[in-house]
């Protein structure tokens, strides 16, 4: 390990450049937040809007219709993953929730339970799956509907649970919008498949590149409005760390659960990777764009998103770990 470099070695371990990105976009919102909250013609929140667009259609463009198709067989194993992605996570943080007490008002209470309602994220699921040689199709499968199907759920465990609220969400219209934000630009992208799929497959990098400039741009506006509405003027740094110590517990508590549900279930080697590493991440993508319509005008959101965006940190770490545990 001596002559490895201290770059590569953080990458191993899920330290890469866009986690440090992260960083460095909340803290220029701290220092210079007058470009985040800007809604001129041309200001930062309008132009994000329309890159999330076109991260969507990119990503339509990438899924092979055939390969959703073939998909289909292995049931048991999709239904684990979604099952443990939409209902355990939520059924854990509303447990916590019951025995912590409480109210919904806590904007960390609601990026908790929002971070738990959200899809597995696709593109780290299928590398991390892939690298743990794990079921790679399955892994395409499961992330790709997880994300088409978040379109729905999550705004409906939202609106569930938020409803008794004086912010609670309007379901139907979070949908609507969703569907307008993300699932059309999936669906046109998809269409396009035939014609422009091989050129977004050798151009994965460079897509890859411009999602995370387009997510680093709506935590850098996000937490824009909350540095200018004082929202964290109330969180210790023993509050961040024991909110961290929660999310990583919660990760490895859902990881836990799904590797017992694999091994009752007789999975194979596999399809037990395809389930741990795809139904225990959530999707900063997802969490970032549906942020903005569940939660507009709420000077709050980059405290509401502060919990996603520790747990997707820290499930980077912790997956990247197990993996190279694995392959050593």
């Amino acid at each position: 390990m001596a002559d490895i470099p201290f770059w590569n070695r953080l990458q191993k371990y899920g330290i890469d450049g866009f986690v440090l990105a992260l960083i460095g976009s909340i803290v220029l919102a701290y220092l210079w937040p007058q470009p985040g909250v800007y809604q001129g013609v041309v200001g930062l929140p309008k132009v994000a809007n329309y890159g999330i667009a076109l991260i969507f259609f990119f990503y339509g463009l990438k899924l092979s219709p055939r390969q959703m198709k073939e998909g289909l067989a292995n049931w048991r194993l999709h239904t684990v993953i979604q099952a443990v992605t939409f209902l355990l996570f939520p059924a854990l943080v509303l447990l916590a929730k019951t025995v912590g007490g409480g109210t919904w008002d806590s904007p960390l209470w609601v990026g908790t339970f929002f971070l738990a309602a959200l899809p597995s994220t696709v593109s780290s699921s299928v590398v991390m799956v892939s690298m743990a040689r794990g079921n790679v199709p399955a892994a395409i499968f499961n992330a790709s509907v997880s994300s088409l199907v978040g379109v729905f759920i999550t705004p409906l465990w939202m609106g569930l649970v938020l409803s008794t609220t004086a912010g609670g969400v309007d379901t139907g219209h979070a949908i609507l919008e969703l569907s307008g934000q993300v699932l059309l630009p999936v669906f046109l992208g998809m269409l396009l498949h035939k014609r422009f799929g091989a050129w977004a497959l050798r151009n994965a990098r460079w897509l890859k590149l411009y999602d995370q400039t387009v997510i680093l741009l709506i935590v850098y506006v996000s937490f824009c409005e909350s540095f200018v509405g004082r929202m964290f003027q109330g969180q210790t740094f023993w509050g961040l760390l024991l909110l961290s110590v929660t999310m990583l517990a919660l990760f490895f508590v859902v990881y836990g659960i799904t590797a017992l549900i694999s091994k009752a279930l007789h999975f194979n080697g596999p399809d037990t990777t395809a389930a741990l590493f795809c139904g225990s991440k959530k999707s900063l993508v997802h969490g970032t764009v549906m942020s903005k319509v569940l939660f507009p005008g709420v000077a709050a959101v980059g405290v509401i998103l502060l919990p996603l965006m520790i747990f997707h940190t820290l499930q980077l770490i912790a997956v990247s770990m197990i993996v190279h545990r694995r392959n050593n």
